[in-house]
């Protein structure tokens, strides 16, 4: 476990770490991960990322831990030449629970099986770690420096809000982050439930923000036997249910859902191409991504509207009375954009009637617009230089990460976690289910395609 006395944020010297240079390949840094027991709740993330700690420490990086010792976060760096701005790359440890899912091997044992290490984190994100963690050791063994500083933050509390963890290192240690113009981080490596029909490699270059709103519903009460009015609480909430049901708000092409479209259009076999191109020209149209797999067809609709879904349902006090109260909480996810929380509540109001109460609990931060500028051409780079037939296309995330937090400090942030195409399975397939798991082919391509870019060899103009 990690000495109190480590935190405080106290610089540890390079060098003074044990033994750990066993460990460079990425499967079996993986394998390591996986291990740790790093399920939030409760977190209890502190003997991992000790153990990353000790990793880096023992192969010449500086490291320094900050926040609560029983779920700390690691920030270590990696000198380079002073040539171009420091590089980010950011990841955590902690992992979403396993109860109830029937697992054919035991979560965390971390079995390597038929080429595939699996466990709970083999995917989200414990791998994504270990192919960073195998780059930054390769380069340091072997005594490279990049143009510019290698920082990598290894965060606890990703999966319940990141209080904890990235939330903590920005609000409290932003100068750790000084000049940082690029970071790396989660999500990307999908291929958009498309299989073998496309060698597609997507990077996250936008996410949706989270805005949870409890709403509330009040009517008159009464002997179930009786027939109730317009002004039901069942009623509002009916009303309701059918004004979201076509997935929450209007379509909105944005900037960054424009060229995703226009990429992976011309990325596509001709015919699911065409189907791509005809949802672009209109996204209203029910019909265009007919043919599609299902999959892709809902993921692709919702980049295009802020979606509300109703997800958790509470009133009633038995079954021969009218509700005079009923509370529904859905699950906003807006655009990226500067829409204003003011407007969504306002949209929102729209269709839930005047007469709800609406409290909104919980609300994510509005990231920058995205630059299809130079980060974003090293990443496609490294990608080309192993896989040359793939197709590097730009996507906009559903869901949110730690970049959501990181991109406050001014930093453009990208989700990018490089797989080999074609796989059998995609690893959207896998994340928080039952059986996750990972091969290890991906874990070594992953790991190249982070030592390309550190190093800087996949950019015509780096030297």
């Amino acid at each position: 476990m990690v000495a109190p006395e480590q935190l405080a944020g106290a610089l540890r010297p390079a060098g003074t770490a044990g033994s750990g240079r066993a460990l460079r390949s990425p499967a079996a840094i993986a394998q390591h991960l996986v291990r740790f027991v790093t399920t939030n709740p409760p977190g209890a993330e502190a003997e991992c990322v000790g153990w990353v700690r000790d990793l880096l420490a023992d192969a010449g990086l500086e490291t320094r831990l900050l926040g609560d010792p029983a779920r700390p976060n690691l920030v270590a760096r990696l000198p380079g030449r002073g040539l171009e701005p420091p590089l980010l790359l950011h990841a955590h440890v902690d992992v979403v629970p396993v109860t109830g899912q029937p697992w054919t091997r035991p979560p965390f044992d971390g079995e390597i099986v038929d080429g595939e290490l699996w466990g709970r984190g083999a995917v989200d994100m414990k791998g994504h770690l270990a192919m960073m963690l195998a780059a930054v050791l390769r380069m340091s063994d072997a005594g490279e420096r990049p143009r510019g500083d290698v920082i990598l933050a290894v965060v606890s509390d990703e999966e319940t809000g990141s209080d904890a963890g990235a939330r903590l290192l920005v609000r409290d240690h932003p100068y750790l982050f000084t000049g940082v113009r690029y970071a790396v981080g989660e999500d990307g490596g999908a291929e958009l439930g498309l299989g073998d029909h496309a060698r597609l490699h997507p990077v996250v270059v936008a996410e949706k923000r989270t805005c949870w709103v409890r709403v509330t519903f009040r009517g008159p009460g009464g002997h179930a036997s009786r027939v109730t009015g317009p002004g039901s609480a069942v009623g509002q909430l009916t009303r309701f249910l059918a004004a979201i049901s076509g997935g929450g708000l209007g379509v909105e092409m944005t900037p960054v859902a424009h060229r995703m479209l226009t990429d992976l259009a011309a990325a596509l076999p001709p015919g699911m191409g065409a189907r791509v191109a005809a949802f672009h020209a209109d996204p209203t149209d029910p019909g265009a991504l007919d043919g599609l797999p299902d999959t892709t067809a809902r993921y692709l609709r919702s980049v295009v509207r802020h979606t509300v879904s109703a997800t958790v349902l509470r009133g009633g006090t038995g079954t021969n009375v009218h509700p005079a109260e009923i509370t529904v909480e859905v699950d906003g996810r807006v655009l990226p954009g500067e829409y204003p929380t003011s407007w969504f509540l306002d949209q929102l109001r729209a269709r839930t009637g005047p007469d709800a109460d609406l409290d909104l609990f919980v609300e994510g931060e509005i990231s920058p617009a995205p630059r299809f500028d130079e980060g974003y051409d090293r990443l496609v780079a490294a990608l080309r230089a192993h896989d040359p037939a793939g197709t590097p296309v730009p996507v906009l995330t559903t869901a949110s990460t730690d970049a959501r937090l990181f991109s406050q400090l001014g930093i453009q942030c990208f989700g990018w976690f490089p797989l080999p195409a074609g796989a059998p399975v995609g690893y959207r397939d896998r994340l928080h289910q039952a059986d996750e798991r990972i091969s290890l082919a991906a874990l070594d391509f992953g790991a190249d395609c982070f030592h390309t870019l550190l190093s800087g060899r996949s950019h015509p103009h780096v030297r």
